[in-house]
């Protein structure tokens, strides 16, 4: 089968403006537990798309560890390239594709740093092995082997068996305050629903868009 004739009808039901929260994160939060009770794979999965000093997109998969009112939290190494980018430019997208479900959303937004105590908070929650592997990891970086990796997890694995992780002082999170967030629904003969929230200083304003 050539790549042109894969396709597929969209038949997972509308989305129509009546059924949609006032509030886009509120949205959000509905949808996101519809894909965990779907049991989706990875439904807190999202892409993160940055862009470095000389205008080129870059993205990648990370998990969205907390939303709310304020906004959409992941942790990363805070020397990666996707921090140095965030450094250069704050303006971030998210996309969450949910597929088996027929939906995705869309989040434009501006990342900011969390506070040394969100960190903290969220760092000691960790299992000990995820902690160790976040103080092993120069994320980004060049190395020779799998083996450089796996053996200094090994050596911290052991200079922390018997005491607590400290937290790294180049490891945090980023907080994404949304502008813009847009909600996909797959849609029978491709006329897909698609509604897009838009801030207007304190208030969200709501707009269909064609698909």
């Amino acid at each position: 089968m050539e790549l042109e004739d894969i396709r597929r009808e969209y038949l997972k039901g509308g989305l129509r403006r009546k059924d949609l929260m006032s509030n886009p994160v509120e949205q959000f939060s509905l949808w996101l537990q519809q894909a965990i009770d779907a049991k989706l794979t990875d439904p807190t999965a999202m892409t993160v798309a940055t862009v470095d000093e000389d205008g080129q997109p870059y993205q990648r998969i990370v998990l969205l560890k907390h939303c709310d009112q304020d906004g959409f939290v992941f942790y990363t190494n805070l020397s990666s390239r996707k921090a140095q980018h965030i450094e250069h430019n704050a303006k971030v997208s998210l996309h969450f594709p949910w597929h088996p479900i027929e939906r995705q959303v869309n989040v434009i937004g501006v990342a900011e740093k969390l506070t040394a105590l969100e960190n903290m908070k969220y760092f000691t929650s960790r299992p000990k092995d995820s902690q160790i592997a976040a103080i092993a990891s120069k994320q980004s970086s060049r190395i020779s082997a799998r083996g450089v990796l796996e053996g200094k997890f090994l050596e911290l694995k052991q200079k922390f068996a018997n005491g607590e992780i400290p937290v790294p002082s180049f490891w945090g999170g980023y907080r994404i305050r949304p502008v813009s967030i847009e909600f996909w629904q797959g849609g029978e003969h491709r006329l897909h629903d698609r509604f897009i929230y838009s801030q207007d200083n304190e208030k969200w304003d709501i707009d269909r868009l064609a698909p």
